[in-house]
Parts: C-alpha cells; structure tokens; sequence
C-alpha cells in the first residue's frame, strides 16, 4: 500500500505521474494512516465524480475509514458531505444567490478591486504577488460577497494554513474549526439583525416553496464558500500570473489579444488543478473503477491533478498552451451535480487578476525563485517574487 501523503505534499505531478502509468487505481494510505484507494486515469476520475455509487455523505464510510475533516454538526451540512435528494434542495436554494446575472454584475467592482491593489504595489520595486495582490485580492472579493467585515479578513491565511497544510494536526484543525464556527455565528447574527446588499443576506431570505435553509445549513455554507472561494480563488490567480511571467511569448501574445486571457485561465486550471483531489468518496456497494474492485464502505479519492493531466486524454499536458482545444474538458471545478457553485467568479477573478498586472506593469519581472505550500489537498504558490520594472500608473 502507497504512502502518497507526504510524496504529494511536495511534488504531487511526478507522484500522481508515476502512479497514473502504473496503473489506474492504487491503494493508499489516507493522510490519517487509513487505507482508501487513489484513482488517477482521466477517463475512471470523469466517471466516479458522476457515479451515485460513491456517495459523499459519510454515514456510508466503513467504520474506521477515512473520512476528512471531522466538523461539528453545524459546519458538516454542506455541499461536500451531502447526496441527493438533500444535496438537490440546498444547491437549489444557494443557487438563488449565486445567478450568472448576479455574479456578471460584479465585474465593475472586481475591476475596481484589482486596480486599487495595484495602485498599492505601484509604489514599490519588489513584491510577492501572492501576498500582496492574489491573496488579498481573492479575499477582499469573497468578503465583500459574503459582507465579512475588515478587521476579520486577515484570520483566513490562519485558518487556512492550519486546516490545508501537511503538517496540520488534528487537535490544530479542531481547534480552528471551533473558531471559524464561531465567527460565522456571529456573523449570520448580525446579518439576520441588519441584513445588506451581500450573498449571506440572500442567503437567509432565500426561498423555494416555502422552503429555506436551516441555520445549521446556513452556518455550513458561509463556512464552505469563505473556505472554497477564498483559497481556491487565491490559488488560481498566482497560478495565471505565474505561468504569464514565466514565458515571455505567451504574455506578448496576451498583451496582443488581452480577449486570450479566460483562455489562460482555463489552461491554468487544468495545468496546476489548485484542488489536487476531489472530496473522498465513500463506495455504497462493491463496485469496480479501472478494472479494480472496489468493497462497498471504503474511502476512495479521485485525483482531479492527475486526470487533468493525463496523456491519455490532453496532448503534451505538461505544458500551458492557450491553443489547446479540449482545456475546457478538465475537472477542475468538478462535474456533474457536484460542479463548483463559485466557478464563474473565480474565472472571472482569475481573469481581472491577470489582465491588471499586465496592463499596469507590463515590464515585471521573477527575480527569485518560486515556492508552494506544502499540501496534500491543494496545490497553491506560496511565494511569487516579482521586480515591477517599469508601470502605466
């Protein structure tokens, strides 16, 4: 049985690479030392994020199987741990909120929002993009969203790097997740007292015949859309901006047709894949992926890096090439029932991100070599040292 865990933590392409030639399903040793089973062939990750026979919901985890974070009762009523019919009627209802009209109208604002931050970096030599723009960037937006206000926004780098990184414990994750529970609660509180013009707000007035979310599941949704839209967000953006500062041609191409830009967006979704695995799934019945039996009760994860890269499916999937014309099939954002909520605004974060530092420092430069938070789960830029040169002001 493979111990990916730490392997992955630091270099999870060539791991999941090595792994994928080897065969299409392996078993793993899961980060808490439990046996799950890792699929990473395109064509078995397409099929099992779709298959109703791996369930979400982990009342069907075999006892003393894998089964993620262990949440309280009031953040585990999300997305991520649910299946239809329950899954169908919170999607619908949080759906209200996020409208593709909803979200294009944001556009003005998240351009404001980038430019702002360049403004802050114009009056400086050196940077880390990471910490000074994609990070705040995609925090600012999801804040803004959800109406967090100010003074709460820098526990979220905290939080995230307490729960995400390889050396998280449980006793730490614990202990974090205490603490984001309650400050949600004292958020929706404040927003139930004097609701505005941002998403927990709709959130709580939402309604379907009658219907509405539970305060648990409003709790749990705040909790999931702070936490998904906030690190995945941030992950996506330093990705674009790395892969444009690392090829000179690419970025000319760009500042020739900025109208490629959602087309980098998308190569870098699928080439860094910021979520390296899916949720763990729990199989309902004995199946079969691959070719490999699967008993009903185990914990299996599909590897969305893995498959994103798979020769089998992309040519030369090593390399970001805007004219690739099959990027839009990546996994990224998942698929199916469970395709992610916020993948329209990330896109569209992504995308502002990118266009503004090419527009405003068209000369940048990397003077010092890149680094990645060390993690199982996501892959994301830790650093991106980066000489301003030259700026349109």
């Amino acid at each position: 049985m493979v111990d990916v865990a730490r392997a992955m933590a630091h270099d999870p392409h060539g791991v999941f690479a090595r792994m994928r030639e080897a065969g299409p399903v392996h078993p793993i040793v899961a980060p808490d030392g439990s046996a799950a089973w890792l699929v990473t062939r395109y064509a078995d990750v397409q099929a099992g994020l779709g298959d109703p026979r791996l369930a979400l919901n982990k009342t069907h985890a075999k006892p003393g199987g894998y089964k993620g974070f262990e949440l309280p009762p009031a953040l585990d009523a999300n997305l991520l741990n649910m299946d239809p019919p329950d899954h169908t009627r919170l999607r619908r209802l949080a759906g209200q909120a996020f409208t593709a009209r909803r979200i294009a109208g944001l556009r003005g604002e998240l351009e404001r929002a980038a430019e702002e931050l360049a403004d802050e970096l114009a009056g400086h030599e050196r940077v880390d993009l990471v910490k000074d723009f994609a990070t705040p960037y995609s925090v600012g937006v999801i804040s803004e969203l959800l109406g967090v206000p100010t003074a709460s926004r820098a526990d979220f780098r905290t939080w995230t790097n307490a729960v995400l990184g390889v050396d998280a414990t449980r006793e730490g994750i614990r202990a974090t997740v205490r603490e984001m529970y309650a400050f949600f609660a004292r958020l929706l509180a404040a927003k139930r007292t004097e609701p505005g013009p941002d998403l927990l707000s709709a959130l709580i007035t939402a309604r379907d015949d009658g219907d509405r979310l539970s305060e648990d599941e409003l709790t749990s949704l705040a909790f999931l859309l702070l936490f998904a839209g906030y690190e995945n967000s941030a992950n996506l953006i330093a990705g674009s901006l790395l892969a444009m500062l690392s090829d000179d041609d690419l970025r000319a191409s760009l500042r020739t047709d900025p109208a490629a830009i959602p087309a980098l967006v998308e190569e870098v979704a699928r080439h860094m894949s910021p979520a390296l695995l899916a949720i763990r799934r729990f199989a309902v019945e004995d199946v079969e992926l691959g070719g490999v039996p699967i008993p009903a009760g185990d914990t299996v994860f599909l590897s969305i890096a893995a498959a994103n890269r798979d020769p089998r499916r992309f040519d030369r999937p090593d390399r970001v090439d805007l004219e690739r014309p099959d990027t839009a099939r990546h996994l990224s954002f998942g698929q199916g029932i469970h395709y992610c909520i916020g993948a329209p605004l990330a896109r569209l974060e992504a995308e502002l991100a990118v266009r503004t530092i090419l527009d405003r420092f068209p000369h940048a430069t990397r003077y010092a070599p890149t680094s990645w938070h060390p993690s199982v789960r996501v892959r994301g830029l830790a650093s991106l040292p980066v000489e301003l040169g030259g700026t349109r002001v």
